[in-house]
C-alpha cells in the first residue's frame, strides 16, 4: 500500500519514514480510530509519528498528480520524440519542456508532466521511458 506513495530513492529514507505515512493512512481511512494504535500497527512509537508528521507527506490527489523528470539522452534524431510518445500513450500532459545543448554528445532534458490520468505508477513510467535506447537516466526531481 505505501509503495504506491512513495516514489524514487526511497532505499536512502529510513524505514520509519515510510511507517509515519502509513499511520496517517490507517488513521484517515479509518483502519485505526487512535494514532496510539496506528503507530502500533506500523511499528513505531507515538514520538517518532508526531516528530515527523507534518514534514511527509502523500502526493496531493486535490492537485493532481504534478511531476518532473529529468533525462540523459543521446544525442540522436527521434529518442525526445520517442519519449514524447510514451508520455502521450500514457496519460500524461507536458506542462513544461527544457532542453539543454549537447555537450559530449548527450543532452540533458527535464519535463514536467501532469500525471492526474497516469494509467501507471511513475516508477513504471520511468522504468520504461529508462529501457528506450539512446536513454541514460531518468530522474525523479520533484513532485505535487
Amino acid at each position: 500500500m505505501i509503495k504506491d506513495y512513495l516514489i524514487v530513492n526511497k532505499k536512502i529514507l529510513p524505514d520509519y519514514y515510510s511507517k509515519v505515512v502509513e499511520a496517517r493512512i490507517l488513521m484517515e481511512s479509518s483502519q485505526c480510530k487512535s494514532v496510539s494504535d496506528a503507530v502500533k500497527k506500523v511499528g513505531i512509537s507515538r514520538s517518532t509519528y508526531y516528530k515527523y508528521k507534518d514534514y511527509i507527506f502523500t502526493p496531493s490527489e486535490n492537485y493532481g498528480r504534478k511531476f518532473t523528470l529529468s533525462f540523459k539522452l543521446d544525442d540522436q534524431p527521434g529518442i525526445l520524440s520517442n519519449i514524447l510518445n510514451i508520455l502521450r500513450d500514457h496519460q500524461t500532459s507536458i506542462i513544461t519542456i527544457h532542453q539543454d545543448i549537447p555537450i559530449n554528445q548527450a543532452a540533458i532534458v527535464i519535463v514536467t508532466l501532469d500525471g492526474k490520468d497516469l494509467v501507471l505508477t511513475i516508477d513504471e513510467l520511468m522504468a520504461v521511458l529508462e529501457a528506450l535506447d539512446g536513454v541514460h537516466g531518468v530522474h525523479l526531481i520533484a513532485m505535487e
